[in-house]
């Protein structure tokens, strides 16, 4: 056969397989071959076949850096092997479902049992769940607490400046509970402003009221150290909701990963939803989300639901003391703005609570960007801007901001 026709053949193969991301290695020996051919005879095919040697070889660098930066691979929250990594972020990342990838990927869960097992290590809550030889099941589930200060269990309420919340906690006009000390930033928001505008379909001056499900039966366990400041279930027509506001007193910065476990009444496993935050700075509050999607739930509410928390040393660098983030209601809807000051780029991940009295209606994680980008850069500020479906009095404001990979 021709070493033409052999390098042409070879560089579309590689070609190929570069979308996997393992073509790079004969893409290269396609280009020596190419050049090669280039040198005996110079025609529209040894071009064609030496351009797409080069694309073989320049897709899977692109694919590596979309996925870890310019960094060396790191374990990310999904736990997967460096190649089925990339494919997993970058296919994503396009659009496609590539949950296929993350099945029988048992690492997380694995090292939770472990925690699980070793009680030294963990704590375990329950409220409204039972436990006896045949398994977990729902009890007579919580009374609501209204506007007490505390609630059946003695459990205190706070606020996100860590003051009780008595009868008289709740103001009648809307606000941001956030203040944390940072200084308040006023970013007017015009058509040349950097913010995401999250679309809803709230029809100014018609909200409606958000479902009564805070009183959601549940059990769980933490790592100690790791303390609930407020515990929360939300619905809507799609999705329905577990909320954990976490307070990190371990004394040191730490990552915390969390699995939710959607189980019916006999404690059967209904859908699972597992959760990063990649570093949490001591003392500080975060926040977990579970998503349980009701169509997987066949348009049934879970009977209760499990959460299991775990830590380990953060990967990243802690940014929270060095960017000022703050929020802002105006009319129905919430502005948060981000500055960073420092000389690194930084992610920050924002989740706004919306509340109607005590109950939790809406949750709405903020991602405050430059263009383009899912960081901000050095020197620079952003915001974002959300929109409430549900009627709601007040806000809560949580965020966590880490170094980004391959930052400044």
């Amino acid at each position: 056969m021709h070493i033409i026709t052999i390098a042409l053949i070879l560089s579309i193969l590689a070609g190929i397989a570069s979308f996997f991301f393992v073509g790079i290695i004969p893409s290269i020996i396609a280009i020596i071959l190419n050049i090669i051919c280039i040198r005996k005879e110079k025609s529209i095919n040894t071009v064609r076949s030496l351009a797409i040697s080069i694309v073989g070889v320049l897709l899977p660098i692109i694919m590596y850096v979309n996925s870890y930066g310019l960094s060396l691979p790191y374990d990310k929250s999904q736990h997967l092997p460096m190649l089925t990594q990339i494919l997993y972020d970058n296919y994503t990342r396009l659009g496609f479902d590539m949950s296929v990838l993350l099945k029988g990927n048992n690492e997380a869960d694995e090292e939770l049992l472990a925690q699980v097992n070793d009680s030294k290590g963990m704590y375990f809550v329950s409220e409204g769940v039972g436990f006896d030889e045949e398994g977990v099941h729902v009890e007579n589930g919580p009374e609501t607490s209204g506007s007490e200060e505390n609630d059946q269990n003695g459990k205190q309420r706070f606020d996100i400046n860590g003051n009780p919340l008595g009868e008289n906690a709740y103001k009648s006009e809307k606000e941001s509970s956030l203040d944390r000390g940072v200084p308040k930033m006023d970013i007017e928001l015009d058509d040349a402003s950097i913010f995401e505008a999250i679309d809803s379909n709230t029809d100014s001056g018609k909200m409606e009221i958000g479902k009564s499900d805070d009183d959601m039966p549940s059990y769980g366990g933490l790592p100690v150290g790791t303390l609930i400041v407020g515990q929360y279930f939300r619905e809507d027509d799609h999705n329905c909701n577990p909320v954990l506001v976490l307070q990190n007193k371990t004394g040191k910065d730490c990552r915390f990963e969390c699995v939710f476990t959607a189980r019916d009444g006999d404690g059967n496993e209904l859908a699972t939803s597992k959760k990063t935050v990649e570093s949490v700075k001591s003392d500080a509050l975060f926040v977990f989300e579970g998503r349980f999607d009701k169509a997987e739930l066949e348009g049934e509410l879970p009977s209760m639901y499990e959460f299991l928390v775990s830590k380990r040393d953060p990967y990243e660098k802690d940014m929270f003391d060095e960017v000022a983030v703050s929020s802002q209601v105006q009319d129905y809807s919430v502005v948060l703005t981000a500055n960073n000051p420092s000389d690194r780029k930084v992610k920050i991940d924002a989740y706004v609570l919306f509340f109607d009295g005590d109950e939790l209606v809406d949750c709405i994680w903020m991602i405050p960007r430059n263009e383009d980008e899912v960081t901000i850069d050095p020197k620079s500020a952003a915001a974002i801007k959300a929109d409430a479906y549900y009627r709601f009095d007040r806000i809560e404001t949580y965020y966590t901001a880490y170094e980004a990979v391959g930052g400044n």
